[in-house]
C-alpha cells in the first residue's frame, strides 16, 4: 500500500496513478474542495463521473458546489434522487422524484456528452425498471406525422399518468376534442400536441400556470411518469405473479382478489413502484444505466455503508409490518442491493474514495493495488473567526491581511459572492486596504494566473485554501458570518388566476347586489325567444328563481361571512334586504367618522423626532439572514421616515407569518434606543414574548443595548427586578405580555410602542394602550392580510406598509395524500425524529383529540407528545405551546389552533387527519407552518376512503400544499383571513355587520363611506344587460368541465377592456382549439358589454334591424353629445321621451347588425367621454 503523504497537486495524483488499475482513497478533503477535485478528475479523463453521497443534503450541496466549479466545461449534470418513503404502503411515490428520475435514467441512455452524475447511496441501492423496458416506452411525436390517439392514451395510463381537467403537474394529461396535453417528465413545461384526425399538426410547450402557449416545437419525447408500466399484454403474467407471492405470504384470497380487479380495472395503483419485482421478473441497477467508461467517486465510504445498511434495515421493517398487517409486499432483497453486491459491482469499475480523516478501517474490500493520497487542504475556520472578532468594530484588516499572504504565496484568490450588491459591497470595503478585486463572471481555469485576487458572482457551500494547486477561494459568509440563505429558485408559481371561482359549489350561498343573499343552485342552460344561454340559477326565500345571464356574473359573489353566523335567505323583491344594507351603511360611515377623526388628532400633536443612526449601527442590517424583498425596504423606509418626522407615528405592517415583519420592528427599536429611548414590544401570548425575546437577544448580542423579556412565566423577583430596571431606564427594549400594561409598570423614556397581534388584546387593554399611544411613536404588526381595496380607500386615514412577497421561496412541500394508515403516519414521524426535527398532528376534533394522542403514542413509542386545543385554559395552553417551541416536545397533537403568529422552523412534517373537511383557506394557513428552514418539509393529507372528494379535488389539495408561491391571486384562500383583516383595520368588531350582508358587500359600503367623507364622489359599477337573439354560450363540448367553465364565464363578466377579450380569445383557441359559433357569439356579447359601459348605456336591445339604447347619465360625463349625435342624422336616430335612443341600423345579417351596433356604440364613447 503506497502512502503518500506529500503536498500533492491533483495532476501529480492524476498522472501517477494510471486509475485504471487502483482503487485510488484521498483523505483530506473535507468542503467544497470535494467538488474542485471531482471537476478536475473530469476534465482530465473526459468521462463519466458518478458521485455517491450519504445524504440527500449532501448531494444537494455536491451539486450546487459542482455547478459552480464546472461553468466553464458545461457537462450534463445529472441528479438521481432516493425516493423519500419507505416501500409497501398504499401511498404512490411523489410524482416530481418519480419524474426526476425517470428523466435521469433516460438522459443516462441518451445524452451524448459524458455527464457528471450525483446520486445518494440509497437511491443506488434500490433495483429499477429494466433499461430495454425504458428505451422501448419512449415515444418520438413529430409534427406532421401519424399518431394513433386511442394507443397513445392507454401507453399513458399504463405507465402511471393521471387524466385531469387541467395539466398542472407532472405525470398530468388531459383530452379536450383535438387537443392533448402531457407533462412528460423529460421537459420542464407540459407539452400540448393538436391533433387533426390522427395526424400531429402542431406541438408546443405550454404554461402550467397561464395554460398558455410559450413556444412550438417539431418534435417531442413521452417518457413513463412512474417507473412501472403496466403493459395490457403482459396483464396475466403479473396477475400470476402477484397470485404467487400472495399464497406464499400467506395473503387473505379477498385481498389479493381486490388488488386484482384493481389491476384489471385502474390499470397502476398507488404504491405499485414497491412491487416492481412482480411486473419485471429481471429488475437492472443502477449500474446498468451507467456508461462502462464512468468513474465512481465514493464520498466517505464507511459512512455510505452505515447508510446502506440502514436503508435495508428499513426496509425490512416496512416487510415486517406490512407482513403483519396481510398486504402484499416483496422481500427487500429482491428490491435492493445489499451492500456487498454493491461493493462487488465498484470493484469491477474505476473508484476513487473520497475522505475527511485517513482512517485505514471501511475502504472497499482492500483491494490491491490500493493507492492513497493524503491532500494538505485548509478550511477557511480561522479567518472567519478573526473576522466574527473584529465585526463589532466594523474592521475587514484580518481579511485584507490574508488576501496579501495569498498574493505572496503566489495563489489566485477568489472572493465568492452570491449576488451582485453584495460583491459591490466587497469591493468598496477592500479597496481602502489597497486591495482592488477584479470582477469575473465564473469560475476561472487553474492555470490562468498566479497570484491575482477575483471576485466572482456564484454559489458555493465553504472556502478553502489548497497550497498545491496554488488556490485559495473564500465565501461571503465566511466573511460576513451571518448565513444570508439563498434564494431558491422560485417553484413554478401554480396557476391563480383561473381558481377563483371555481369555489363556488352548488348549494353555497352568494349575495346579488340588488336582491341579496341567495343560493346558488349551479349553471343552467335556458332557451328564450329561440335562443339558447347558460345562467346561473339562484333560489331566494319561499323557492323563488332568480336566472342570472352568465355575462352578469360581477353582480353576484359568493357568501364570505363569519363563523358560526348562518344568515337567512332573502325574499326576492322584498325589503328587507334594502334595510339591512340602509344599517349597515349607517354602521360603516360611524367607524369611518371615528378613524378620520383619530387621524385629524394625531396629526396635530407634535412626538419626538428621531435622528439618524450612527454608524456604528449601519452594520446591523447586515446581520438579517436573508435578501431583504422589496415590500420589506419600503416598509422599512417608511417606518424611519415616521420616526424621523415631528408627528408621532402609527403604522401598521401587515404581512404574512415569515415576511420579515420583526425585522422592520428590529430596525425600528435599534432607532429608538440610538436617540437614548426605550422601547416596548407587546405581544399577545407569553410563548410570542420568548420566541421574539430569543430573535431580540440574537440580533442585538454584539450591541450595548439590554433587553428583558416580562411575563408571567418569569419568577416574581426576575418580574420586580424587571419593572425597577424600565423605571431607572437600565432597560432599553422590553418585550412582553399585558403585563406590560399593569399599573406597576413605569417607562423611564418610552419612545416606541410596538404592537404584535392588536386584535388579540382585549377591549380593557385597548382602553390602556390608547392612553400609552398618545405619547409614543406606535408600530403595529399583523399577519392578517388587508384587502387592496380596503387598504386604497384607507389611504390618508391610516399609514399602512404591506409586505405581500413571500420571503426566499421556500422549497415546495412534499406533499402526499393518501387515506388514513398507520403505517405511513409511523414512517413519517420517524423519519422527521431521525433529523432531530418536531412534527405537527392536526386532527380538528377535541371529543377525539386525546384518543388519537394515545393511539400515536402506541404507534411511535419513543416520541414525546402533547395535546393542544381551543378549550384548555389560556395558561396550559402556553405551558404545552412553550415546550414545543423548546423541543421538549416532539409531536404536537392540535386542533387548527397552531399559533398564527409562531415560528418553529424545527416543525417541518405536518400530518392532517380528515384533510377532506378543511376548506383552501385553512388548508393555505396550516401550510404555513412547515417548510420554515432549509430541511425539505413534507404533508400528509389523510382522505378517508369513501369521502365525497372528486379527483380534481384531492389534487386541489395537493398542489395548494405543495406550491408556497399562491401570489396574491388566490383570493379564495385568503378570503377568511381577509374578514379578520377587514376587522381588524376596522377597530371594532363587525362581525355581525360582516355576517348580515356577506363581506364584499360590508367592504363595498365601507370604501363607499371612506369616500364620501374624503369628499370623493361614489359611483355604483353599472351592469349593462345585453338582449340579442343569438345563441352565446360556451358548450360543453368545448369545455367539459364545469369549474373551468363557470371560471371562464366568471372572467368575461369582469373584463373592462377589449384587448382582455382578445387575449381571452386567443387563450381559448389555444387550451381548447378554434372557437365554435356560440363561443364567438358570447365574446361580441362581452364585447358589447364592455363598450356599453364605457359610454355609460345600462341596456342594449337589438330587435331585428332596431337598435334600442337606454343611458345612465351618471356614468357619463357629457351626456348631452348624444344630443349633438341625434341632431347630426335625425333619419337614423330618434329619442323617444323616456329617453331611450331609437337607431335604424342598415339590414343584413346578424354579424352586420352586431358590426354596427359596435360603431354606433364606439361613437357614443366618443362624444360622451369628451
Amino acid at each position: 500500500m503506497d502512502q503518500n503523504q506529500e503536498k500533492i497537486s491533483l495532476k501529480y495524483l492524476f498522472d501517477t496513478s494510471p486509475y485504471k488499475d487502483y482503487h485510488v482513497i484521498c483523505t483530506g478533503l473535507s468542503g467544497s474542495e470535494k467538488a474542485y477535485f471531482v471537476n478536475r478528475l473530469y476534465l482530465k479523463y473526459r468521462a463519466p463521473v458518478v458521485v455517491i453521497a450519504p445524504s440527500v443534503k449532501e448531494a444537494e450541496i455536491y451539486l450546487e458546489d459542482i455547478d459552480f466549479f464546472s461553468q466553464k466545461s458545461s457537462p450534463p449534470l445529472i441528479y438521481f434522487p432516493p425516493y423519500n418513503i419507505t416501500p409497501f404502503k398504499y401511498l404512490s411515490y411523489h410524482n416530481e422524484i418519480a419524474a426526476n428520475r425517470i428523466r435521469a435514467l433516460y438522459r443516462l441512455i441518451v445524452d451524448d456528452m459524458p455527464p457528471m452524475v450525483v446520486t445518494t447511496i440509497s437511491a443506488l441501492m434500490q433495483r429499477l425498471l429494466p433499461k430495454q423496458e425504458l428505451c422501448d416506452y419512449a415515444e418520438l411525436i413529430m409534427t406532421d406525422e401519424g399518431v394513433d390517439r386511442d394507443r397513445l392514451v392507454d401507453k399513458l395510463i399504463s405507465s402511471g399518468y393521471e387524466r385531469t381537467s387541467m395539466v398542472e403537474e407532472l405525470g398530468d394529461f388531459s383530452i379536450r376534442g383535438g387537443i392533448l396535453d402531457i407533462f412528460s417528465p423529460l421537459y420542464e413545461d407540459p407539452i400540448r400536441i393538436e391533433l387533426f384526425g390522427d395526424t400531429v399538426e402542431s406541438i408546443r410547450f405550454f404554461s402550467a400556470v397561464t395554460q398558455r402557449t410559450i413556444k412550438n416545437i417539431s418534435e417531442a419525447v413521452i417518457l413513463p411518469a412512474r417507473e412501472t408500466i403496466l403493459k395490457s399484454t403482459h396483464l396475466n403474467q403479473v396477475i400470476n405473479r402477484i397470485r404467487k407471492q400472495s399464497s406464499r405470504l400467506s395473503i387473505p384470497v379477498s385481498r389479493t382478489r381486490d388488488l386484482i380487479y384493481q389491476i384489471r380495472n385502474d390499470g397502476v395503483f398507488p404504491g405499485i413502484e414497491s412491487l416492481i419485482p412482480l411486473i419485471y421478473p429481471d429488475l437492472d441497477s443502477f449500474f446498468d444505466y451507467v456508461p462502462k467508461n464512468a468513474i465512481f467517486i465514493l464520498v466517505e465510504p464507511a459512512e455510505l455503508e452505515n447508510v446502506a445498511d440502514h436503508t435495508l434495515l428499513q426496509a425490512l421493517k416496512s416487510f415486517d409490518v406490512a407482513q403483519k398487517e396481510s398486504r402484499l409486499c416483496i422481500e427487500p432483497e429482491r428490491l435492493y442491493l445489499t451492500w456487498q453486491e454493491a461493493q462487488a459491482l465498484f470493484e469491477q469499475k474505476k473508484t476513487f474514495s473520497v475522505k475527511k480523516l485517513h482512517v485505514s478501517k471501511g475502504t472497499l474490500s482492500e483491494r490491491p493495488p490500493l493507492k492513497q493520497f493524503h491532500c494538505s487542504v485548509k478550511n477557511n475556520m480561522d479567518i472567519s473567526m478573526e473576522l466574527e472578532r473584529q465585526r463589532e468594530k466594523d474592521l475587514f484588516s484580518p481579511l485584507a491581511n490574508w488576501i496579501n499572504q495569498q498574493r505572496i504565496s503566489g495563489f489566485d484568490t477568489l472572493v465568492v459572492c452570491r449576488t451582485r450588491t453584495q460583491a459591490k459591497r466587497l469591493v468598496s470595503l477592500l479597496t481602502p486596504y489597497g486591495i482592488h478585486l477584479k470582477g469575473i463572471e465564473q469560475f476561472p481555469d487553474a492555470e490562468q494566473s498566479n497570484g491575482q485576487v477575483f471576485i466572482c458572482l456564484g454559489r458555493i457551500s465553504s472556502g478553502f485554501v489548497w497550497p498545491a494547486e496554488s488556490l485559495a477561494i473564500i465565501t461571503e459568509d465566511e466573511i460576513f458570518g451571518s448565513k444570508r440563505r439563498p434564494k431558491i429558485k422560485p417553484e413554478q408559481q401554480i396557476r391563480t388566476q383561473l381558481l377563483e371561482f371555481e369555489d363556488l359549489k352548488t348549494g353555497d350561498l352568494v349575495v346579488h347586489i340588488d336582491h341579496g343573499i341567495g343560493q346558488y343552485g349551479g349553471l343552467v342552460e335556458l332557451t328564450l325567444n329561440g335562443s339558447s344561454n347558460d345562467f346561473l340559477l339562484i333560489v331566494y326565500k319561499d323557492d323563488d328563481k332568480l336566472y342570472l345571464p352568465v355575462d352578469r356574473m360581477g353582480m353576484v359573489q359568493k357568501y364570505m361571512g363569519v363563523d358560526g353566523i348562518e344568515p337567512a335567505l332573502d325574499k326576492m323583491g322584498g325589503k328587507s334586504w334594502e334595510r339591512v344594507k340602509e344599517r349597515v351603511k349607517r354602521s360603516t360611515e360611524k367607524i369611518a367618522g371615528e378613524l378620520l377623526k383619530l387621524y385629524a388628532e394625531r396629526k396635530v400633536r407634535r412626538g419626538h423626532a428621531f435622528r439618524e443612526l450612527d454608524v456604528d449601527f449601519k452594520t446591523f442590517d447586515l446581520g438579517f439572514p436573508y435578501e431583504e424583498t422589496q415590500d420589506q425596504l419600503l416598509a422599512i423606509e417608511d417606518v424611519y421616515n415616521d420616526m424621523k418626522a415631528q408627528i408621532s407615528m402609527d403604522r401598521l405592517v401587515c404581512g404574512d407569518v415569515g415576511y420579515g415583519k420583526t425585522e422592520v420592528a428590529l430596525r425600528a427599536s435599534l432607532m429608538a434606543v440610538n436617540d437614548g429611548k426605550q422601547v416596548a414590544l407587546l405581544v399577545p401570548t407569553t410563548v410570542l414574548a420568548e420566541q421574539h425575546f430569543t430573535t431580540f437577544s440574537e440580533r442585538f448580542q454584539r450591541y450595548p443595548i439590554n433587553i428583558a423579556c416580562l411575563s408571567r412565566f418569569r419568577p416574581l423577583k426576575a418580574q420586580r427586578n424587571i419593572v425597577n430596571d424600565l423605571k431607572t431606564g437600565k432597560i432599553d427594549i422590553v418585550i412582553g405580555t399585558h403585563r406590560l400594561i399593569q399599573k406597576d409598570v413605569m417607562f423611564r423614556d418610552l419612545g416606541l410602542l410596538i404592537l404584535d397581534e392588536e386584535q388579540r388584546f382585549g377591549v380593557k387593554h385597548k382602553e390602556k394602550l390608547k392612553r400609552i399611544k398618545r405619547s409614543v411613536d406606535v408600530l403595529a404588526l399583523t399577519a392578517t392580510p388587508i384587502p387592496r381595496t380596503l387598504h386604497m380607500s384607507l389611504m390618508g386615514v391610516r399609514d399602512i406598509s404591506i409586505i405581500s412577497t413571500p420571503p426566499e421561496h421556500r422549497k415546495s412541500i412534499i406533499t402526499y395524500i393518501s387515506e388514513f394508515d398507520d403505517a405511513v403516519i409511523s414512517d413519517a414521524i420517524q423519519k422527521e425524529l431521525d433529523r432531530n426535527g418536531q412534527i405537527f398532528f392536526v386532527h380538528n376534533n377535541i371529543h377525539t383529540i386525546k384518543a388519537m394522542a394515545k393511539h400515536l403514542q402506541e404507534l411511535v413509542p419513543n416520541v414525546r407528545l402533547d395535546v393542544a386545543h381551543g378549550r384548555l385554559d389560556e395558561e396550559e395552553l402556553e405551558v404545552v405551546m412553550l415546550r414545543f417551541m423548546n423541543k421538549e416536545i416532539d409531536l404536537l397533537v392540535c386542533t387548527t389552533i397552531i399559533e398564527s403568529g409562531l415560528d418553529i422552523p424545527s416543525a417541518n412534517t405536518i400530518l392532517i387527519n380528515r384533510a377532506d373537511r378543511f376548506g383552501l383557506a385553512q388548508i393555505y394557513q396550516l401550510r404555513g407552518r412547515v417548510g420554515r428552514l432549509d430541511e425539505q418539509a413534507y404533508a400528509y393529507l389523510f382522505i378517508p376512503k369513501e369521502s365525497s372528494l372528486g379527483k380534481d379535488a384531492k389534487k386541489r389539495l395537493k398542489v395548494l400544499m405543495e406550491h408556497s408561491d399562491l401570489g396574491s391571486g388566490f383570493q379564495i384562500a385568503m378570503s377568511d383571513l381577509k374578514i379578520r383583516g377587514g376587522g381588524t383595520i376596522l377597530g371594532a368588531s363587525q362581525s355581525g355587520h360582516i355576517a348580515a350582508v356577506g363581506y364584499d358587500m360590508f367592504l363595498k359600503l365601507m370604501e363607499n363611506s371612506m369616500a364620501k367623507l374624503k369628499g370623493e364622489k361614489v359611483q355604483e359599477s353599472l351592469e349593462p344587460e345585453i338582449n340579442i337573439n343569438m345563441l352565446a354560450l360556451i358548450p360543453e363540448f368545448y369545455i367539459t368541465d364545469i369549474d373551468q367553465r363557470l371560471s371562464a364565464y366568471r372572467r368575461l363578466a369582469r373584463m373592462t377592456e377589449l384587448k382582455e377579450i382578445a387575449d381571452f380569445k386567443e387563450e381559448l383557441t389555444d387550451r381548447f382549439g378554434d372557437l365554435n359559433m356560440e363561443t364567438e357569439n358570447l365574446l361580441l356579447k362581452i364585447m358589447l358589454r364592455v363598450l356599453a359601459i364605457k359610454a355609460g348605456v345600462n341596456r342594449v336591445d337589438l330587435k331585428g334591424h332596431l337598435l334600442l339604447l337606454s343611458f345612465s347619465q351618471a356614468h357619463q360625463k357629457n351626456p348631452s353629445g348624444i344630443i349633438n349625435m341625434v341632431l347630426s342624422e335625425r333619419d337614423q336616430y330618434e329619442i323617444t321621451p323616456d329617453h331611450i335612443l331609437k337607431v335604424k341600423l342598415k339590414k343584413g345579417n346578424t354579424s352586420f347588425l352586431l358590426s354596427q351596433t359596435k360603431n354606433i356604440l364606439k361613437e357614443i364613447i366618443r362624444r360622451v367621454n369628451s
